[in-house]
């Protein structure tokens, strides 16, 4: 199955079980918090050197994700397609495992 198989599925997922759609209960605020719960199930998945888990829960963060950003208005993949406008060609370094972007100088505000 592909990734936009797979988007599309989660999206009848949440319309089925009244998260999203016209009839969906879910809100913005609530699946924010669900992928936060998520978060922090894979942090301390990651932590524990558990892949299995670590990779269900990054699975559970996308799926809260997806449906967070249809209850926004959007969708998952012009959130995704905005991210990588503002990433493409940002520069930067490594410091202790984490990208850090460089500040932009004054004539690339």
């Amino acid at each position: 199955m592909n990734s936009q198989e797979l988007i599309d599925n989660v999206r009848q997922w949440g319309i089925d079980r009244g998260i999203t759609g016209p009839q969906g209960q879910g809100t913005l605020i609530s699946q924010l918090d669900k992928a936060y719960e998520e978060y922090v199930e894979t942090l301390t998945a990651a932590h524990n050197k558990d892949r299995y888990e670590t990779i269900d829960g990054i699975g559970d963060m996308t799926v809260c994700l997806i449906l967070a950003a249809e209850l926004a208005g959007t969708t998952f993949e012009q959130c995704l397609e905005a991210a990588w406008m503002q990433i493409r060609d940002r520069k930067g370094k490594m410091v202790k495992g984490k990208f850090v972007k460089e500040k932009p100088t004054n004539t690339e505000q």
